[in-house]
């Protein structure tokens, strides 16, 4: 068997016949390594299988314990390891690991030394030194084994050791959770409050005062606190049932004084029918005495709702109406319930619409991302917001017609603005070139001078406009009226932008400005409704004159008025004659503009009017080219600019009873028969021949011309009935 043991564990060896010296000498100790290799295999083969008896006594012999093999034979015994390291010394071991290591060395260092000094391979000092290097070899190994036994037997330790750590420390933790526990209900306890402690009760004198003896018991409760807090607890339980009988006497008082308040509010109910029958047919009385108690009373509970600009306005023209202007009305028009829920308190709303904020949120969400163009568009809406409520103030004339002002606010700006329209008691849709007399966008143009009514007077509106790219406030006018200043000042708005600040503030500054501002538009529409019907006239080449203005003009004008049209700003800029107009800033995008043309025979005379919105307090001007023998116009012509001067400055002579409404058709007459006077007031010519005959003499003059530019007589002096110069 340990032939066998030997030859399978025998390493093999590659023999090579043609190798070096050194590769023969490396052969040769490898043969002598395998040999001994064989022979400490063999020892250790021999050494399991020794026989050994246990002593009679308790102790093992020597430092080898023998223990019986399992499924052996009780004598046959087996050497154990595990049973010797337990006897061993590490300290000890260690010193022989270092001294065999060093016998070892030595060895090496012989054989090598012997070898080098020529001793052959196989002599018997070298197999020597072999054989004990090879014992030495058997050693270390024993020593790595039991080294390796003891790493472990010392990790088994350590996790032993562990283990029992654990446990203790599981222990120590249900300790420390039961102390801490404890310690919770230990809190509690010394926490607790009994339900008589949240109690209110009377203090200790007021109860030795007023509770009865049986109850107080001052002998015991004043040394006891336990039994005094019972005993006002007692006391208290007492009041409380007294308390609670008379609540049960107070709520049936209650019942009854209920029963009488719903008797008699069935009575008044029951009387609402008949005074609302009785309002009804007072109706007609309060109408016949001027007094609307029902309407003012309705218009009082919605004025409530109205912004304070506007509410400014209601009153104040509402009091100028009642004071100075009967025909004066006030009426609030819009969505009330709607008025309601933006004067409702921020709380309010926001208690309202929080349940329809969680809808929306959640719709929003469901729908495509609006475009940066759409969200723009939404906050410019936004922005030029009008409060649902409006005012419509009407002034009403004495033929009939009635302007209506519609005022609105814009909530976001702080402006109010305003829109017009006008209703008339006859038809009015004759005349073409009175197209836009009464037109809703120009009709109070400049009211007030320079007062356009295109541009907001709040500079702060500026600044809004650029967040939401509005360029201009001119784009929306159309849309949510004119603000106007004096439609500001009507509601009590003042802004820095004014011209002439003023102290005045509110309902002040809108009753300063109230009576002028009510005849300002009534003295428009007057004017506009003249306007129109002179207009219809006018272009039937009818010049209306009135009776009192009669006594201005001869009795006979050969000349007339063959049209009157109305022309645009643009097409009044194209004409040559006016040119000196324009560049002396007389003329506005604002004004009217119309074309007279006055013909006798072959000339023809053009006259270019200029119309100020605010006429008659601003006199028309008039432009003049004459085509006769050739254009001339004022600027070439003396005469030509004369008559200019006649139509345009003398206006105490032209404009006739106040106020004036027959200025514009008194120019266009004297500017008729100064057409004449140019050409047939004079009786002879420079050249002494007489004047053509299409212009026969017609008119006596004094003097038919005067000074170095030969001008003409062009005042008519009545009664006497001649032309003279002035």
């Amino acid at each position: 068997m340990s032939s066998d043991a030997v030859k399978k564990r025998k390493p093999k060896v590659v023999r090579n016949e043609a190798g070096t010296p050194e590769t023969k000498r490396s052969r040769a100790e490898g043969d002598q390594l395998s040999a001994v290799s064989s022979h400490v295999e063999f020892r250790k083969v021999r050494l399991r299988q020794v026989q050994v008896t246990y002593p009679a006594g308790p102790h093992l012999i020597g430092q080898r314990k023998l223990i019986t093999a399992k499924n052996q034979v009780p004598e046959v015994r087996v050497y154990n390891e595990e049973v010797e390291l337990e006897d061993r010394d590490p300290q000890q071991d260690y010193m022989l690991y270092k001294d065999t290591c060093a016998d070892l060395a030595k060895l090496m260092a012989e054989i090598q030394e012997l070898k080098s000094s020529g001793a052959k391979v196989g002599s018997v000092e070298i197999e020597e030194r072999h054989r004990q290097c090879s014992v030495h070899f058997i050693t270390l190994k024993k020593l790595n084994r039991l080294a390796h036994m003891r790493l472990k037997k010392g990790r088994d330790q350590t996790h032993e050791a562990k283990q029992r750590v654990d446990v203790l420390h599981l222990q120590l933790q249900n300790l420390l959770y039961e102390v801490m526990h404890l310690q919770k209900e230990i809190s509690k306890c010394l926490e607790f409050k009994s339900q008589h402690e949240e109690i209110e009760l009377v203090s200790e004198e007021e109860f030795f005062q007023e509770a009865p003896a049986e109850i107080s018991r001052p002998h015991v409760t004043r040394d006891d606190n336990h039994q005094l807090t019972l005993a006002r607890l007692d006391w208290e339980l007492e009041q409380r049932k007294r308390l609670a009988e008379q609540y049960k006497m107070s709520l049936a008082r209650k019942e009854k004084i209920q029963k009488a308040i719903e008797q008699k509010r069935e009575y008044l109910s029951s009387l609402q029918p008949g005074l609302q029958n009785i309002m009804q047919a007072s109706l007609p009385v309060q109408e016949y005495l001027s007094m609307p108690f029902e309407q003012m009373q309705k218009q009082a509970e919605v004025a409530r709702h109205l912004p304070p600009p506007l509410y400014v306005l209601l009153v104040q023209a509402a009091a100028y109406g009642q004071a100075c202007d009967k025909t004066l009305s006030v009426n609030i028009s819009g969505d009330v319930d709607e008025a309601k829920a933006l004067s409702r308190r921020p709380e309010d709303s926001q208690e309202d619409e929080s349940d329809s904020d969680a809808e929306e949120e959640q719709q929003n969400t469901k729908r495509r991302r609006a475009t940066v163009g759409v969200q723009l568009e939404d906050k410019r809406k936004a922005m030029l917001r009008r409060h649902p409520l409006s005012l419509c103030v009407d002034l009403k004339c004495k033929d009939g017609s009635v302007l209506h002002l519609f005022f609105y606010y814009l909530m976001n700006l702080n402006i109010l603005t305003v829109k017009t329209k006008v209703s008339t008691a006859t038809d009015l849709s004759g005349a073409v070139s009175a197209g836009e007399l009464l037109n809703s966008e120009s009709l109070l143009n400049c009211l007030y001078a320079s007062d356009h009514g295109k541009e907001t007077p709040n500079p702060a509106n500026r600044y809004q406009f650029d967040k939401v790219g509005i360029t201009t406030f001119a784009d929306y006018v159309s849309d949510l009226g004119h603000p106007y200043v004096w439609v500001q000042k009507l509601g009590g708005l003042q802004f820095s932008s004014d011209g002439a600040q003023s102290e005045l503030r509110g309902s002040a500054l809108s009753a300063s400005h109230m009576e002028k501002t009510m005849k300002l538009l009534r003295g428009r529409l007057q004017a506009r409704l003249a306007l129109h019907k002179q207009f219809s006239s006018l272009e039937h080449s009818i010049i209306p004159v009135s009776s009192e203005c009669q006594h201005l003009f001869p009795a006979k004008v050969v000349s007339g008025l063959t049209r009157w049209t109305m022309m645009s700003y643009q097409e009044f800029t194209e004409l040559g004659f006016v040119q000196h107009v324009l560049k002396a800033g007389l003329v506005c995008e604002t004004d009217l503009f119309f074309m007279a043309v006055v013909e006798r025979g072959t000339a023809r005379l053009l006259a270019a009017v200029v119309l100020n919105p605010r006429y008659p307090e601003v006199m028309p001007l008039f432009s003049l080219s004459l085509h006769w023998k050739g254009e001339r116009s004022g600027r070439t012509e003396d005469n030509l600019r004369a008559m200019e001067s006649e139509v345009n400055v003398f206006r105490a002579e032209l404009q006739g009873p106040r106020p004036g409404l027959q200025l514009l058709t008194n120019q266009i007459q004297r500017l008729c028969f100064f057409f004449v006077s140019l050409f047939v007031c004079v009786s002879q010519v420079c050249d002494g021949s007489e004047g053509p005959r299409e212009f026969p003499r017609e008119k006596m003059c004094l003097r038919t011309a005067r000074g170095p530019s030969r001008l003409k007589p062009f005042k008519y002096n009545h009664p006497q009935g001649f032309f003279s110069h002035r």
